[in-house]
């Protein structure tokens, strides 16, 4: 269940209540009224099911809710109620198939901001990668991939595309066309740090056996790409963010980056090929995939009331 929201003025708190009273997955509607000050007018809060979360959105926002007032809508993570179950079992369809698109265009707004705690993250992952390259440690490598905050923006970017959301689009292609080279120019200037002052000898690339399958690029580095991607998207869709450190873990995006810039202090130019290449495979296999991923979920959801968010 989720808890509703709504403030709004005095004149539009009926046609509120009336959509709120007529959905079947809403219970413990409550109406407080001319306790808004801005805008002068009531406050309306429900539990909803997850099932019809979207649906009610789409409706309060086709009346125009949003303008004046406000509409929030938040995840109820314990909730003990005979009334609110019962609501929940009658609402149509399963609330992990439930895609809440204004909940999924803000969360992935957030994640595709360039600023410096994303810079930040990104920078420290793909040092840790490029430890894990020096060190010959998959184990680093993995951490440096639960660590890279890469799959928000990648994920911002899908989402643009199928809502057509130009805004979002710019802002994630820039959170991913400008954080990688600056993290991948900050590790390569450490790495050449490091070679001068003898932390690091470039003779170790020629001696990898853990870590290979970053610069390695073949048929399943798209296959692993693609289905990441679609894990990922069906994951914040689906309220299951849990399977997400999976999805970090299955590409090679942080990885890739480190390479790179290690390969390049080194002058092996074959292995930051391979590397450059197997990022922007995964790049593009995790946005194909998200895009194919949540255009049929959309669909499924949306199919009976039009395409809220274009």
């Amino acid at each position: 269940m989720m808890h509703l929201r709504v403030v709004c003025e005095s004149g539009d708190s009926a046609v509120v209540t009336g959509i709120l009273e007529a959905e079947t997955g809403v219970a413990h509607l409550t109406v407080v009224p001319g306790v808004s000050r801005q805008p002068a007018g009531d406050v309306i809060e429900a539990s909803v099911a997850r099932e019809v979360a979207e649906d009610v959105l789409y409706r309060l926002a086709a009346h125009g809710v949003p303008r004046s007032g406000q509409i929030s809508l938040q995840p109820l993570d314990t909730m003990l109620s005979d009334t609110a179950d019962a609501v929940e079992r009658a609402a149509p369809g399963d609330g992990a198939d439930a895609v809440i698109w204004d909940e999924l265009l803000a969360t992935t707004g957030e994640e595709s901001r360039l600023n410096g705690t994303y810079l930040a993250f990104l920078t420290i992952a793909c040092l840790l990668a490029a430890v894990g390259v020096i060190t010959n440690s998959a184990i680093t490598i993995v951490g440096a991939m639960v660590v890279g905050p890469d799959f928000g923006p990648l994920a911002a970017l899908a989402v643009a595309l199928v809502g057509r959301r130009r805004d979002l689009a710019v802002r994630a292609g820039r959170a991913l066309g400008i954080g990688f080279p600056f993290a991948i120019a900050v590790t390569a200037v450490l790495s050449l740090v490091a070679r001068i002052t003898g932390l690091f000898d470039p003779a170790t690339l020629t001696q990898l056996n853990q870590v290979s399958f970053i610069y390695q690029v073949g048929p399943y580095s798209a296959i692993v790409a693609v289905l990441a991607g679609a894990a990922g998207m069906l994951a914040i869709t689906s309220d299951k963010s849990s399977a997400l450190v999976g999805v970090f873990i299955s590409v090679t995006t942080v990885p890739a980056a480190g390479f790179a810039a290690i390969a390049a202090i080194s002058g092996d130019w074959p292995q930051c090929g391979g590397s450059v290449l197997q990022l922007l495979i995964n790049l593009v296999g995790i946005t194909v995939a998200g895009v194919l991923t949540l255009m049929i979920r959309r669909h499924h959801v949306f199919e009976g009331h039009g395409k809220p968010g274009q």
